[in-house]
């Protein structure tokens, strides 16, 4: 294997950001592939440019297209790329396509898989990413389990302990490197025509949810009855859904806006009275910025977030607005938050992990 260089695979604005770290830790040894799984400037390339990532190898043919489609061009294209120029080590993020094909390209072409953010588990096979952190984990020979409730899902499943590192979540070192100050927080909120601690801010964007016209419009409905303005940057495929299931109307009572850069969405959420989201990442996020969220899913695989008390996982229905007026009623809950602390580590989880992976060179 060719000891001088370790494959860092990030192919969505999640995976950027969580590995951005761990790259940056790894010098030039390590050298990230980019699938192109997030093509457009606010997902991708200026994310990249964000985190300190001027140079990357992409992937082509791959955005837009069925899931089946993307997964089998990026097991081709990474399995070629790791035939050739065989790295120590491949390192993936999570739960994504890309993340998945990577495991199988590595694995084919003989190469050492290194998991970030292993074990997490919704047990709901309905979701996509349920299955890919299955498939994932089968094909990992060193998983860095985020925290010691992923790590006994690894245990459940049969894997080694000897294979399972307790690395903390890389978000927690981003988030904290990245936020703004309160200061440029509150001029990031004032250019959005918004008042600190006096806003909703939302975000849509999984299958379950953006698919599905009944859902989305349910939860855009219930968007308006918080009693509050919410500030909605649109992923590219919810705005396409709106557009292909004839809800526009419903955008005329929100403050829908194009994607945002990753320090801004930050600033943003800082100082939110409220979270509304169907992110996995703002589950881990609004634990660092010590903000109230609610999860509009069927299920998730962060329940540490739950348990501590930052978030809570609804259904799309009148749950959404009427669990939203009581949140940001209870003047209590913003230091009641500050005070607990974030439960996915201490914000070191990048340097532990950028080590474990140079002892595959």
């Amino acid at each position: 294997m060719n000891p001088r260089w370790l494959a860092v695979v990030a192919g969505t604005r999640p995976e950027i950001i969580k590995l951005g770290h761990v790259a940056r830790a790894l010098g030039p040894v390590g050298r990230v592939v980019h699938t192109g799984q997030h093509e457009s400037p606010e997902l991708a390339t200026d994310v990249l440019a964000s985190m300190g990532i001027t140079s990357a190898r992409t992937l082509t043919g791959i955005v837009g297209r069925s899931r089946h489609t993307q997964i089998g061009r990026m097991v081709e294209q990474l399995g070629d790329l790791f035939t050739s120029d065989e790295p120590a080590a491949v390192i993936v993020q999570g739960d994504t396509n890309s993340a998945v094909s990577a495991a199988q390209a590595a694995n084919t072409a003989g190469v050492p898989v290194l998991h970030v953010e292993a074990g997490l588990r919704s047990f709901d096979r309905a979701m996509p990413e349920e299955i890919n952190r299955c498939v994932i984990s089968v094909l990992t020979d060193v998983h860095c389990a985020p925290t010691t409730t992923a790590v006994r899902h690894l245990l459940n499943e049969g894997v080694s302990a000897a294979k399972i590192e307790l690395t903390g979540n890389t978000i927690v070192e981003t988030t904290l490197a990245m936020v703004p100050a309160a200061a440029e927080a509150a001029e990031i909120a004032a250019q959005a025509g918004a008042e600190p601690h006096r806003y909703v801010l939302a975000t849509i964007h999984r299958t379950e949810n953006a698919d599905h016209p009944a859902r989305l419009e349910a939860i855009l409905d219930q968007l308006t009855k918080l009693g509050l303005p919410v500030l909605l940057p649109l992923h590219p495929r919810t705005r396409q859904s709106i557009i292909r299931f004839g809800l526009t109307p419903a955008l005329d009572r929100l403050r829908a806006m194009p994607p945002v850069g990753y320090r801004t969405f930050l600033g943003l959420a800082s100082l939110a009275g409220l979270i509304v989201s169907d992110s996995g990442g703002l589950q881990e996020e609004c634990t660092v910025l010590k903000r109230p969220l609610i999860v509009v899913r069927n299920s998730t695989e962060r329940p540490e977030s739950i348990a501590a008390g930052f978030a809570w996982l609804v259904q799309p229905g009148e749950a959404i607005s009427e669990l939203g007026r009581q949140l940001l009623a209870d003047s209590a809950l913003r230091p009641r938050l500050s005070a607990i602390p974030c439960p996915f580590g201490d914000g070191t989880a990048s340097d532990r992990i950028a080590a474990i992976a140079r002892g595959f060179l």
